[in-house]
């Protein structure tokens, strides 16, 4: 009769073991890949923040942001206004607060517009080609001729100065840009086996791309995405600073360093704050649409 040897698992071995083993599904992977990235992780927490305090404005802000109080004008930095008061004596805090709430909101407005235009073109021009992509396409080349900036202050131009027509603009100058993108990653996939077989079993070109084609191109939306709000902030701020987009009495971060940049030299912090505000805004969406795309490459690659 022969005894058995019976071997005791350390305590805890198990939950480590689990631990080190790597992730399972592409989510998991995709997740971990994007958390390695130190600097991107910070940049998307700072963005998620400053997004959350300017929805929250109305509820958060110290001041009414177009309260006038001339005797406080161009006053510095104090206990009851932190970054001072603008021209006409408001706070700056606040303006600030509710013009990044306005630069955000028009930005995401632009970037709506551009996908609506964009998307469409891209996925007939990569799927259908032939005539169509040559069309499309030359059309598309057409728009990208023209700088981006002066091609939107002529639509701007053409449809009177406002927050709404500067985002028509926007979304006009950019959607070429998103065509051609969402027209490479078509180009690739249609020529996947899963696509001949869709074809094969009778499927029609419409639920072949709706099923087939835009699910497996998600990735590099998403990415266009988050590169296309930081641009869209750009582009928006811009044309605020030239008085072609939101109107007095509201204003955004470009329209706020517009008007402040006449008084830079009696009170330079007031054109600082914008542009630092445009400059974090704008780095944190390009830094975390980067970080995006090598996690989603590397998920391609891998997963």
């Amino acid at each position: 009769m022969s005894v058995g040897t019976v071997t005791e698992t350390p305590a805890g071995a198990e939950e480590a073991a689990a631990l080190a083993r790597p992730p399972t599904t592409a989510w998991q992977r995709f997740s971990r890949r994007f958390l390695a990235q130190k600097v991107v992780v910070t940049l998307f927490a700072t963005l998620v923040l400053v997004s959350l305090a300017a929805l929250a404005a109305p509820w958060i802000a110290p001041y009414d942001p177009n309260l006038v109080d001339i005797m406080k004008r161009m006053a510095g930095p104090s206990p009851e206004h932190w970054l001072g008061n603008d021209e006409l004596g408001r706070d700056m805090l606040s303006r600030l607060m509710y013009g990044t709430r306005i630069s955000l909101y028009a930005a995401l407005q632009a970037t709506a517009l551009a996908f609506a235009l964009g998307v469409p073109i891209g996925l007939l021009s990569g799927y259908l080609g032939g005539w169509v992509d040559t069309i499309l396409m030359r059309i598309t080349d057409a728009l990208m001729s023209f700088p981006a900036l002066v091609l939107a202050i002529a639509i701007v131009g053409l449809l009177g100065p406002s927050l709404r027509n500067a985002m028509i603009a926007i979304g006009i100058v950019y959607a070429p840009r998103l065509a051609r993108v969402v027209r490479g990653a078509t180009l690739g996939v249609r020529e996947e086996t899963y696509i001949e077989a869709a074809r094969a079993v009778g499927c029609s070109g419409w639920r072949i791309v709706r099923r087939h084609v835009l699910p497996n191109i998600l990735s590099p939306l998403v990415v266009q995405t988050t590169l296309s709000m930081g641009l869209a902030i750009l582009a928006e701020a811009a044309l605020s600073f030239l008085g072609l987009g939101v109107q007095p009495p509201h204003a955004s971060l470009g329209a706020i360093l517009g008007r402040s940049f006449a008084y830079i030299h009696q009170a330079p912090l007031n054109v600082l704050t914008p542009g630092l505000l445009i400059l974090l805004l704008v780095l944190s969406f390009n830094v975390v649409g980067d970080g995006l795309r090598d996690a989603f490459g590397r998920e391609r690659r891998t997963g």
